[in-house]
């Protein structure tokens, strides 16, 4: 069974600037929770956006839940003693989301919500949440985080960020690169970097207060580090030959990266309070694309050692390696789901690119993607959805898609050529 929702966005300060964006929840999903967030009260705050169309938008994406529209609710409570399950038993709604955003005494914006289960009568959770106007969407997600983890057991993602690299005028001297962040329904992207020279391969630190990106402003590939609060930056390879591929250990203490400087291109890691360079591959063959186990103990990584482009796993301590697919002619850029077992990679198939999912335990490999020189997949913080790169008309924008395959999105750009996706860790622990 199949169905599609349809939602309605206005997406500023954004290249994902356009009025509609189609979700389209495929292959399952069945019976999706159904629940009614209504518009917030508080009216009299002016000139903020109200929480509840955010949070609809924000679960709506997940696919496991249908809101329901403001226009097909029988009363509009903003405060407990206003709820009446009848009315919502009626319209055959599971869960029920209300609340208020009010000016606070010190002038700060505060947002008190309130979850029922509605069948059973029962307020499930209530939060207050305080912060400046600007915040406000900020707040409107940590609400989703709460319901979705409160009724599905698995922490929220939505309060987390992406980065990318936006491309525009490309092929001709006015080309640029600019390195953005935004929310991930793509609201609110700012420029971290902008350069006439390519960025690629940005890596998000597991504090998220960090990326790591290769550039080409000096003529050559360079990694560099930049702090997202300050815009400091720090060169951390110069080479001679290829600097690439940077991603953090999940410590944050270490870079795993791929350099030539020994003539063939390899992997190594980097200790990042020493600068210390350790080596871990020694093959003849491309070794590239690394990514950390969770664990920290291993890395997977794409080399062309069998012939053929493949995904191969290493023990930081023994450097023993063991190669992990087998299926197809071109299997890379793996990423690690944060279970351990599962990993996400570009796969070939009748020489179309898409992205995979491998159940490691089971070697069992299935297509998340139907689309077309898909490619640098990056997973969700809660292992539930991935975020990558698409074209659409000769274009590159981003697109998601749960880890299942079930639930499918993009967001469309019209700014420019949109690339190399990096979906962030937690910006706050989860709510449980």
């Amino acid at each position: 069974m199949k169905y599609r929702a349809w939602l309605l966005t206005t997406l500023f300060m954004s290249p994902f600037a356009v009025a509609e964006v189609t979700i389209e929840i495929d292959r399952g999903y069945d019976n999706p929770k159904k629940i009614a967030i209504v518009p917030f009260g508080g009216g009299g705050v002016a000139g903020i956006e109200n929480p509840a169309g955010v949070i609809s938008f924000d679960l709506a994406r997940s696919g496991q839940f249908a809101p329901l529209g403001a226009e097909n609710m029988l009363s509009l409570p903003s405060q407990p003693n206003e709820v009446f399950f009848r009315d919502w038993r009626i319209l055959g709604v599971d869960y029920l989301v209300i609340g208020r955003a009010e000016v606070d005494f010190d002038g700060k914006i505060a947002i008190n919500y309130y979850l029922y289960d509605v069948l059973n009568e029962r307020q499930l959770t209530s939060e207050r949440l305080r912060g400046d106007r600007n915040s406000v969407r900020d707040m409107a997600h940590m609400v989703s985080d709460g319901v979705y983890e409160k009724i599905t057991g698995i922490p929220g993602a939505f309060s987390t960020k992406i980065v990318y690299v936006l491309a525009t005028d490309l092929g001709t001297a006015s080309a640029r690169f600019k390195l953005e962040m935004a929310d991930v329904d793509g609201a609110r992207a700012r420029t971290l970097l902008e350069s006439r020279e390519p960025i690629l391969s940005v890596s998000w630190s597991p504090d998220a207060k960090r990326v790591a990106y290769v550039s080409f402003e000096k003529g050559k590939p360079a990694i560099f580090m930049q702090e997202i609060a300050t815009a400091q930056r720090t060169l951390l390879t110069d080479f001679p030959g290829l600097n690439s591929a940077p991603v953090f250990s999940p410590d944050g203490r270490r870079l795993a990266l791929v350099l030539s400087r020994d003539g063939n291109p390899e992997i190594y890691t980097m200790d990042l309070a020493t600068r210390a360079l350790i080596r871990v591959t020694r093959h003849h063959a491309i070794d590239t694309e690394p990514s950390w186990t969770a664990d920290g103990r291993s890395l997977v990584f794409t080399s062309d050692r069998g012939g053929k482009p493949q995904i191969y796993k290493v023990e930081l301590a023994t450097g023993l390696t063991e190669r992990v697919t087998f299926e197809g002619d071109y299997n890379a850029r793996a990423r690690m789901l944060p279970d351990g077992k599962h990993i996400v990679f570009v796969h070939r198939r009748n020489g179309i690119f898409h992205i995979a999912l491998l159940d490691t335990e089971r070697d069992r490999m299935m297509i998340l993607t139907e689309t077309s020189l898909d490619e640098s997949p990056s997973v969700a913080p809660n292992g539930t959805m991935l975020i990558y790169a698409t074209q659409d008309r000769g274009r590159g924008i981003l697109a998601v898609v749960s880890i299942d395959g079930r639930v499918k999105y993009r967001l469309p750009s019209s700014a420019g050529d949109v690339r190399e996706p990096d979906w962030s860790p937690y910006l706050r622990p989860p709510a449980g």
